[in-house]
């Protein structure tokens, strides 16, 4: 039987999976790579800022955020998100993403999405919706953002 070669998307979601084997938060195991003409230009995963306490020796630092529906979640703010990580790379070692796509976890929250229509990223590829991304999406729409959701799925997350 022949094995399928996976399409580049495929491809970048896998390895994407693998970077957030490295992520610091066990709640929001996330990466993120960001390819432009099929190359790797950066990666992220969620982590504390360099110097920081980790979740993982740490523990959380959890926050109540509550809903415009009003509903209240907790989330863990100790850590950057994977995007934010992989964009901060890209800009610490001056590689320009312009025109690039950035593969994620899940739809982009509302800040990630502001990050990368300002860094010029062109197109999100992620694996899940997120339950609080119809603002990303709205964002995206009017930067004229490609957004591609491969599972028709919202992301959860343990309490």
């Amino acid at each position: 039987m022949e094995k399928k070669r996976p399409s580049w998307d495929e491809y970048f979601i896998g390895l994407m999976e693998k970077v957030a084997e490295r992520a610091t938060c066990d709640r929001g195991k996330s990466g993120a790579l960001i390819v432009k003409d099929n190359r790797i230009l950066s990666t992220g995963y969620v982590g504390s800022p360099p110097g920081l306490p980790h979740c993982d020796e740490a523990g959380h630092l959890m926050k109540k955020m509550v809903d415009e529906d009003g509903t209240v979640r907790e989330h863990c703010v100790r850590t950057i998100h994977a995007e934010q990580n992989a964009i901060v790379q890209a800009a610490k070692y001056g590689t320009s993403i312009d025109g690039s796509t950035i593969y994620c976890k899940m739809e982009p929250c509302r800040v990630c999405a502001m990050l990368i229509i300002g860094s010029g990223i062109n197109r999100v590829v992620c694996m899940r919706k997120y339950h609080a991304a119809q603002e990303t999406r709205d964002m995206f729409e009017k930067a004229g953002i490609e957004l591609v959701v491969l599972k028709d799925e919202v992301q959860s997350y343990s309490s």
